[in-house]
């Protein structure tokens, strides 16, 4: 999957109104509002934008005829194959009138000279795992998680042992059961996390 490694803009004119582009990688839902609030400039015409997180996005048109803005965006960032994306494209009007064609023409070219000028970056898709296992295999659970790329984010401690909240990139995570299912003789027990 590729994404924006960072925030990109872009200004280009078209029959006197200009079209102001800003796009940015995203990761959460809360975060498409808080870029929004940040570029969006509320004294514009329009502030159209659509975003792409793994399987759910959206588009708005702010304004402009239906399916003329948002979605000619939306169609720009999923034609380029990028995911994790927000574009919002702000339009001053300049007083002439584009015509339906003319405007999925200005914001699908705004939007995609904006990502044409970022800086794309490789993303791996991850799952969270949960790890039980008894203290002697502590070691055995360390190297395990460092050699499949796994990231440690919690580790708890009760009388039976040691539990792993851990995130992995998801091609890596069946090399991961296996490797844990070898190194602890079958002791360690992984699952998914919802």
């Amino acid at each position: 999957m590729r994404t924006l490694s960072g925030l990109s803009s872009i200004e280009i004119e078209i029959k006197r109104s200009r079209f102001i582009a800003h796009a940015s990688r995203i990761d959460a839902l809360p975060e498409t509002l808080a870029f929004f609030e940040v570029v969006a400039d509320p004294a514009a015409t329009h502030n159209c934008w659509a975003w792409k997180l793994d399987h759910q996005y959206r588009f708005n048109d702010d304004g402009e005829p239906a399916s003329t803005a948002g979605r000619p965006i939306l169609s720009t960032i999923e034609g380029k194959g990028l995911d994790h994306v927000m574009v919002i494209v702000t339009r001053h009007f300049g007083g002439i009138k584009l015509g339906v064609g003319g405007l999925i023409r200005a914001y699908s070219a705004a939007a995609a000279r904006c990502i044409d000028q970022a800086v794309l970056a490789e993303v791996i898709p991850e799952c969270e795992c949960s790890i039980e296992a008894g203290f002697g295999w502590t070691g055995q659970v360390y190297a395990a998680l460092e050699s499949c790329r796994a990231e440690k984010i919690e580790e708890t401690y009760a009388d039976g042992g040691i539990r792993i909240r851990a995130r992995v990139p998801k091609p890596q995570f069946t090399a991961l059961c296996s490797v844990l299912r070898d190194a602890t003789r079958g002791e360690a027990r992984v699952r998914k996390c919802p």
